[in-house]
């Protein structure tokens, strides 16, 4: 039997373990680390992803972290769940998933991702139309979102898949090889991609293919949120030489429904008062702005956003 000094010292050291226990649980909610989730490193999502997590740990003292995964069909999933408290994906992807992950809550439009169908310099194609019986690569097995955006920009110019001779590929990097090694006569792929200067260079100068404004009606009954939006030649618009309309489609910023009001409001409140900030590590975050955030799209926002769009006044804007 321990002697009553002996016990009390043992009560002492329990209090103290007590205590210290406390004290590091309150450390650690106060210190609360929110992790937003996206694609892999190299992606323009995770670089949008690593802007937005270092602004709103510096600026903001929130303890954001990115978490890499293997891509959107997974990080979707993850954020509904809450095993990551934001994500960043297209808004093709967030359309797909809203009925199987119903806790998802839009934040809102990043920027703008914009795609092109390209044919090699010294053809005489020029537009969408041209392709018709040329080797067209769809599929896209292994990148479902695609198929349909390679399927919507084909209507822009009167054309189905039954018009031209399809090429089948797993994803948009097969699809550019093909075209390089001559198996298919176009690729598609996202402006600003390493890959597309890649091929630029390879096959001696590609094209662009121009959209008429005409064919969107057709494209949007197979994709209704994709529209044009004007490019012009330069060091980011590969394979543009004049101005023209590119196909466009938004990269989204999203949540799930148990993320605390205070805590959106605060990221949205930090991220537009440090936009400099942002565009330091992302160039594309230069559209980002609380006013592009509010687009009328058919997912829920969460209700801290909307509230942040009525404190100041920023009205919803219709999806182009």
């Amino acid at each position: 039997m321990p002697s009553n000094a002996t016990g009390f010292r043992r009560l002492l050291i329990a209090a103290a373990a007590g205590l210290a226990a406390c004290a590091l649980g309150a450390g650690s909610a106060a210190a609360q680390t929110y992790g937003i989730a996206t694609m892999q490193p190299g992606t323009l999502s995770h670089t949008s992803a690593s802007a937005i997590a270092k602004v709103l740990k510096e600026k903001g003292g929130l303890n954001v972290l990115v978490q890499p995964t293997a891509g959107e069909t997974t990080l979707i999933p993850m954020v509904d769940r809450g095993e990551a408290d934001l994500g960043i994906a297209n808004i093709f992807e967030l359309e797909n998933a809203k009925k199987s992950n119903p806790d998802l809550r839009l934040i809102g439009s990043l920027h703008s991702l914009r795609g092109a169908f390209w044919v090699r310099k010294d053809t005489t194609m020029k537009t969408i139309a041209d392709l018709k019986g040329k080797r067209v690569v769809l599929g896209f097995s292994a990148m479902r979102t695609i198929d349909p955006m390679v399927k919507a920009i084909l209507a822009t110019g009167g054309l189905t898949e039954a018009d031209v001779k399809p090429v089948l590929v797993p994803n948009v990097v097969r699809g550019a090889d093909d075209f390089s090694n001559g198996a298919a006569d176009m690729f598609f792929f996202a402006f600003g991609a390493a890959k597309v200067r890649e091929i630029d260079a390879t096959v001696g100068g590609i094209r662009a293919l121009e959209i008429p404004q005409s064919g969107m009606a057709a494209a949007k009954k197979i994709l209704a949120n994709g529209y044009l939006s004007p490019a012009k030649p330069g060091p980011f618009f590969v394979g543009v030489d004049h101005p023209m309309d590119v196909y466009t489609w938004d990269n989204m910023i999203f949540t799930n429904a148990k993320v605390k009001d205070d805590v959106v409001y605060k990221m949205i409140d930090t991220l537009e008062k440090n936009n400099a900030d942002l565009v330091a590590v992302a160039p594309a975050l230069r559209e980002f702005s609380a006013a592009n955030l509010y687009k009328s799209y058919d997912i829920p926002y969460h209700p801290a956003a909307l509230k942040y769009f009525k404190d100041h006044n920023i009205a919803v804007k219709a999806v182009q």
